[in-house]
């Protein structure tokens, strides 16, 4: 191939891309729509389109009723076929779920466990519950990758979990053992970080470029942080621990854990108990806590709610973000009870910085119980996202 050739190519592939971008992120586009989007000319456009149907990762629609003078333009969405597979494993269940290429959770399945599953078990459910959903849900789908978001350290370069410690694992080679048993591209990232993506893509952060996302789960606080719109990674991919922080505990009455990091004051397992529930998800957690016969829930609510105040005016402090977003246990613990979510906000503009907390929100995750598995499938998508023909070439 000439170098004139391969600069065709490399332009051709690059539009290709920025037009599955386009149509992932803000759905279905009239051509004409994305004319403008992209500068690209009609034309163009139109064999762009052409290639990415043949490719089956978008398909034609109808024209949408005509508004104005002129004839319709094709709407192009994302093809429904295309899925990747998504899972979350914790300590007390896993959450599995297809994910479409416009975000859509098509089937989802959480099974709880009473052991903590070890990497190859995780990965043998996987594997089961794709092939029980490629028989029934998903048989006329085409899974393209598998996304994996595991609560722990897991190091970028090569999707390796250097210790998820609520799990027991150390130093696995997850993506390698995944794609071995799966067949598929693996992608692997730490669970908040991609809650955060999730969330700043499609969710509560939808629009805003500086936020910081905390995820409250089984195995504890993570979380993930969004810098003018690209996640901030860390040198090796394990930035973001806010769990592991020590915060300031004014009142020795609201310690509980001794020496212990913020996770180990706000805590899930601490609700539960106060709930009287072993195991539950957080709607069932939720609901729990707000029964007439909880009666130290609002107590325990409080305690929790005034150090987490505390860990996140120093994540102001430090970072300046235009948004906080809660998820999990730690949406529960922001939304319950009337004016709930202000109270938190006030208690940390009452312990941050004036100037950086001005215009800082907080909100709640948007997409609830879906927000790890649309992060994972997002990983899963980054090769199709970024080179659907080389991507797909590859599978």
């Amino acid at each position: 191939m000439t170098d004139r050739a391969r600069t065709f190519e490399d332009v051709r592939r690059t539009n290709l891309a920025r037009l599955l971008r386009i149509v992932h992120l803000e759905g279905p586009q009239s051509r004409a729509r994305l004319t403008a989007a992209t500068g690209l000319n009609r034309s163009t456009i139109a064999d762009l389109v052409a290639e990415l149907v043949s490719l089956g990762v978008v398909a034609e629609l109808p024209p949408a009723p005509a508004t104005r003078a002129g004839r319709p333009s094709p709407v192009v969405a994302a093809d429904p076929a295309i899925v990747a597979i998504a899972a979350n494993p914790e300590v007390d269940a896993i959450t599995l779920g297809a994910v479409r290429l416009d975000g859509t959770v098509v089937v989802r399945r959480r099974v709880e466990v009473d052991h903590l599953l070890s990497p190859e078990e995780a990965v043998g459910m996987v594997v089961d519950t794709m092939a029980q959903w490629r028989a029934d849900e998903l048989r006329e789908a085409r899974p393209i990758g598998v996304g994996l978001a595991v609560p722990g350290l897991v190091r970028a370069s090569d999707g390796a979990v250097r210790i998820a410690p609520h799990l027991g694992w150390r130093d696995v080679a997850l993506r390698e053992l995944a794609e071995s048993a799966t067949g598929l591209p693996v992608a692997v990232g730490n669970d908040a970080s991609l809650g955060a993506i999730a969330e700043h893509l499609f969710g509560a952060g939808r629009g805003i470029d500086d936020l910081v996302y905390l995820n409250g789960g089984a195995s504890g606080i993570g979380g993930g942080v969004i810098v003018g719109g690209s996640l901030l990674s860390g040198l090796s991919g394990y930035a973001g621990e806010f769990g592991q922080n020590r915060p300031g505990i004014p009142s020795t009455a609201d310690r509980r854990a001794g020496d212990g990091v913020l996770e180990d004051e706000v805590s899930r397992a601490r609700l539960l108990a106060v709930a009287r529930l072993t195991v539950a998800d957080d709607p069932t957690l939720a609901a729990a806590l707000t029964e007439r016969d909880v009666p130290d829930a609002a107590a325990e609510i409080a305690r929790q709610r005034r150090i987490l105040a505390t860990a996140l005016a120093n994540a102001v402090n430090v970072l300046n973000p235009r948004l906080i977003v809660l998820g999990g246990f730690l949406a529960t613990i922001a939304t319950l009870g009337e004016g709930a979510t202000d109270q938190l906000l006030d208690a940390v503009r009452d312990q941050a910085m004036p100037a950086a907390a001005e215009e800082v929100e907080i909100r709640p995750a948007a997409l609830g119980e879906n927000r790890l598995l649309i992060g994972a499938a997002e990983a899963a998508f980054t090769a199709l996202l970024d080179d659907p023909v080389g991507a797909l070439r590859a599978t």
